[in-house]
């Protein structure tokens, strides 16, 4: 029997694990070492941030640009239902309440309408997700935010490193932007996160945050003759031992997306001359976009289909795999909502959508038999 093609397989890129060993040599792997400071400076040329915080989370830097906005109870931040939880969790442990937002059919990203409709005087944040790398319509949220210059934009882009919108990094489009290194990326390090700053008014308090409240920095800098508890902070720095693995990844980056591309590619040349017949729909990506390559994902006609196809691909030694449960309609969700909302693209959305395996170093045999896997389950016929 064939090998199991799994959903998600990290590989080695380049040298990670002489940096690793670098690290744990020089006997600093702490935060804030010279892998982060490497780190850090490509990830600005890449994103244009005035400052990147290495953080150990995706989620992390969403607190972080949460605390940096003195959120209150009272305050409300509009997320959309159709994204991971601590999209939402992240502001509401800081007692802001949520208003959850539909998604437009075509990107999966934020429905400028419905965001429209939900903003009042309580908003003091709105995050974007940048669904499968794919630019959410950033151009008509904008329109809508345009006289509301208090609402944050915070960029949830943990699947849209390299993605661009009207020739833009996504990340760059906000007050704050985020993202992920989780294995399950374009670029890992295990577990681990960024805060893009895009102001330059936040980055000294930034510091002192990420910091554990003090001067540490200034102190660092030679700016202060000691480092004392100045805010409120907690501890975020990622290890510089994962910053060492981190910066490997990046150092690769090339290669690295040329492989997610040439898959991508491979998967939309295959399907798309059969996706009518097959009742499939694939990933759209809008004029002014390029895609981040983050995964390859598919709408099928319905839940029942969707659940069918899961089952019987993985019986067949082939690991698809669903994606999120809305979060409007989940108990948390309810209980930290501002107000109940209703999601009708994302219930629709979130029943419907099978995303496929997809890694750096899938191979093109393998690739070909996802595709001929799930054109065989969808047509009905036998294993």
């Amino acid at each position: 029997m064939s090998e199991t093609i799994p959903f998600n397989r990290a590989a080695i890129e380049g040298t990670e694990l002489d940096y690793i060993q670098a690290t744990l040599q020089s006997g600093h792997t702490s935060s804030s070492g010279e892998f982060a400071r490497r780190a850090g400076t490509i990830l600005q040329q890449v994103t244009g941030a005035e400052e990147v915080l290495l953080t150990t989370s995706c989620t992390a830097a969403l607190e972080l640009s949460g605390m940096l906005l003195d959120l209150q109870p009272g305050d409300a931040v509009v997320v959309p239902s159709f994204t991971f939880t601590t999209t939402a969790l992240a502001f509401a442990r800081q007692g802001a309440r949520i208003l959850f937002c539909d998604i437009e059919p075509r990107t999966l990203g934020l429905d400028p309408a419905h965001l429209a409709s939900l903003l009042d005087d309580s908003v003091r944040a709105v995050v974007p997700v940048h669904y499968a790398g794919i630019a959410c319509d950033m151009g008509a949220v904008s329109e809508v935010l345009a006289d509301r210059p208090n609402i944050a934009v915070i960029e949830d882009n943990a699947h849209g490193l390299f993605g661009r919108w009207r020739n833009q990094p996504l990340g760059s489009l906000g007050r704050f932007a985020t993202l992920s290194f989780h294995e399950t990326k374009n670029i890992v390090c295990g577990e681990g996160g960024a805060l893009l700053l895009n102001e330059a008014r936040d980055v000294d308090r930034a510091r002192v945050l990420y910091d554990k409240g003090t001067n540490r920095r200034a102190f660092h800098l030679g700016q202060v003759d000691k480092y004392s508890w100045q805010d409120t902070g907690s501890s975020f720095g990622l290890s510089d031992t994962l910053a060492a693995y981190l910066f490997g990844q990046l150092e690769q980056r090339a290669p690295i997306q040329a492989k997610r591309q040439k898959l991508f590619d491979f998967y939309a040349d295959a399907l798309a001359p059969q996706a009518e017949r097959l009742e499939l729909r694939l990933p759209v990506v809008p004029a002014g976009a390029e895609s981040a390559h983050h995964m390859f994902y598919l709408l099928v006609r319905d839940q029942q289909t969707r659940d069918r196809v899961l089952q019987d691909m993985r019986a067949a030694g082939v690991q698809p795999t669903f994606h999120y449960v809305p979060l409007h309609s989940s108990e948390a969700g309810r209980r930290f909502a501002a107000r109940p909302t209703k999601c009708p693209v994302t219930d629709d959305v979130s029943g419907r959508l099978l995303r496929l395996p997809f890694f750096n170093n899938l191979k093109a045999d393998d690739a070909q038999r996802v595709v001929d896997t799930l054109v065989r389950v969808l047509e009905g016929q036998p294993k």
